[in-house]
């Protein structure tokens, strides 16, 4: 594997990029999660009971939190990446520079974990405003190192997609069919407990679920030996697909 500390050029290059949209990206990249958050948390909330002596409000901010890094970190390797492979044909500029394809593929990757946790940041500083936080100080830095490894995880799922994508329609399968589902399906909106059993099986293989239930840990202040298990089944997931997305990356640059 070619890989160097070159990824690091592609990381500065998007990161000067994306400072003359900061703000219109950062608003795209809140507003979906933070509608959410106010219109179930606040609105639908206010209907609702308790949920483990809590309001529905706490349930609903460490999965909207984790769903936000999700979301940013998966989008920016579904669309950000196409356009500067395809459209702006940039990655075959870099390949005649004595940056690798793995440098490339790292660095986008790299650059997609950071968007992803500054959608986790910002909703995690608007659930503090709105009067939800983890239970201990402690919970904060497990908090953004939980966003790390999700983002990591959705931005190599995402990269392989985007390997094999002929064109932006592509991407409809992936966000339709598996990442939109799992969003409804992984407890960020409900428990899972009075779910089928067929159901409650199904979501224990989504990734999803797993950082939801550790975020809520961490918020809650419940924590149980299980967790590390889940978080390091995240870390695998991660690492494995980091793997596969350079394989398939490089097969689709280099051919």
């Amino acid at each position: 594997m070619n890989l160097s500390y070159r990824f690091y050029y592609i990381v500065k290059r998007n990161l000067w990029s994306y400072k003359r949209f900061v703000v219109p990206t950062v608003l795209v990249s809140l507003g979906e999660p933070l509608l959410y958050l106010i219109a179930m948390g606040l609105g639908l909330g206010a209907y609702m009971g308790l949920f483990g002596g809590k309001s529905y409000l706490s349930f609903l901010v460490p999965g909207m939190l984790i769903t936000s890094v999700m979301l940013a970190s998966a989008f920016e390797c579904l669309y950000g990446t196409f356009v500067r492979m395809i459209h702006e044909k940039m990655f075959d500029e870099f390949l005649v520079t004595p940056v690798s394809a793995e440098d490339i593929v790292t660095g986008d990757i790299i650059w997609a974990v950071m968007r992803g946790m500054v959608s986790g940041l910002l909703m995690l500083m608007v659930s503090v405003l709105l009067g939800i936080h983890p239970a201990s100080n402690w919970g904060y830095l497990m908090v953004v190192v939980l966003m790390a490894a999700v983002g990591f995880l959705f931005a190599s799922l995402s990269m392989i997609v985007t390997s094999f994508a002929p064109n932006f329609d592509f991407f409809n399968y992936y966000t339709e069919l598996f990442l939109t589902p799992m969003f409804f399906f992984a407890g960020v909106f409900f428990p899972l407990d009075k779910m089928p059993a067929a159901v409650k099986l199904i979501t224990q293989l989504l990734p999803l679920t797993h950082a939801v239930k550790i975020s809520r840990a961490i918020y809650n202040g419940t924590f149980e030996p299980f967790l590390l298990a889940r978080f390091a089944a995240l870390l695998i997931a991660g690492a494995v697909l980091y793997f596969f997305a350079l394989y398939f990356m490089k097969r689709r640059l280099i051919k």
